[in-house]
């Protein structure tokens, strides 16, 4: 890694701390929405460095689909365990066994889009504030529209019309009773940049990124880690693959790839020369055009 890139290293880290310290002085009960994955296990590195040796201003917070990578909810526990600090789970069976959501049925049934009503739940029973997470604007052309503070209105919703401008950094976290802010610390990052720092840092990831031997189905046309969850029957053939999972979310929408990349030089090498996006391994974001916009304008994160 060139100096040059480790000094545009040390620019997006110090943007992050600054941001993360916006949110401590602007709003009263802030929380990390923490997945188990990269994005957020880098937040956390950050978080660290904005305000250790004291405690987080904030907790962790988890939505559990109760379908997530066994390995992801180890790490998350384990990660928890060591920082020292606090970890909230909503659990979206919860929502389903309540009657507020009802689980779909099939093939390619998912619980992924029902996280939202389980989200919003868990912030109205908290009086959260301020939401901070990893989403980045070179994921997906409907987080490119986001702001780094995003306004969500009282029913959780998001108006891409109603983005305020954030012209030389100043971040204006003002609101109306009920409502909260979505906050986006790494916006400015790319998977690649997020794959170096993480090099640079040392982190530890869970073992679902670094390739491993799995059994897996093909399910329209993309290798899913064979679970549960993916309701399989006798059609479905069970493969053993060496694969690596790009994005950790939901076992039921998110694909693995084909991969020999077990080392962060191999990875960081295989995400240079890659002509799919992060996300092309996400199902949900398949179902149309518009799909992740849709989901945002309904209360996802």
């Amino acid at each position: 890694m060139t100096k040059q890139y480790m000094d545009y290293l040390d620019q997006l880290e110090a943007e992050a701390i600054y941001i993360l310290r916006e949110v401590a002085g602007q709003f009263e009960k802030p929380a990390l929405l923490f997945s188990g994955g990269k994005d957020s296990i880098t937040l956390v590195r950050l978080a660290e460095k904005a305000f250790r040796p004291g405690k987080f201003p904030f907790p962790l917070v988890h939505i559990d689909t109760g379908h997530n990578f066994p390995e992801t909810i180890t790490f998350r526990d384990q990660l928890v365990e060591k920082i020292g600090e606090k970890l909230i789970v909503g659990y979206v069976q919860d929502s389903i066994d309540e009657g507020k959501v009802v689980e779909q049925t099939g093939k390619n049934a998912s619980r992924n889009a029902l996280q939202t009503v389980t989200l919003l739940d868990t912030i109205l029973k908290n009086k959260f504030d301020a939401c901070i997470g990893g989403a980045r604007r070179d994921e997906e052309k409907a987080r490119a529209k986001e702001r780094i503070f995003s306004i969500r209105d009282e029913f959780g919703q998001w108006d891409p019309k109603r983005q305020r401008p954030e012209l030389w950094n100043i971040f204006n976290g003002k609101i109306q009773k009920g409502e909260n802010v979505r906050v986006f610390p790494i916006s400015n990052w790319t998977e690649l940049d997020v794959w170096n720092y993480i090099k640079r840092e040392n982190i530890d990831l869970p073992s679902v990124y670094f390739s491993h031997e799995r059994e897996v189905i093909i399910r329209n046309n993309q290798l899913m880690a064979a679970a549960e969850c993916l309701n399989m029957d006798e059609e479905d053939t069970i493969y053993k693959k060496k694969v690596r999972f790009r994005t950790v979310g939901d076992m039921s929408c998110t694909a693995a790839i084909e991969s020999d990349a077990y080392l962060l030089d191999d990875i960081i090498e295989e995400i240079r020369t890659s002509k799919i996006s992060e996300r092309g391994a996400r199902l949900d974001d398949k179902v149309s055009e518009a799909a992740m916009e849709d989901r945002k304008k309904g209360g996802y994160f």
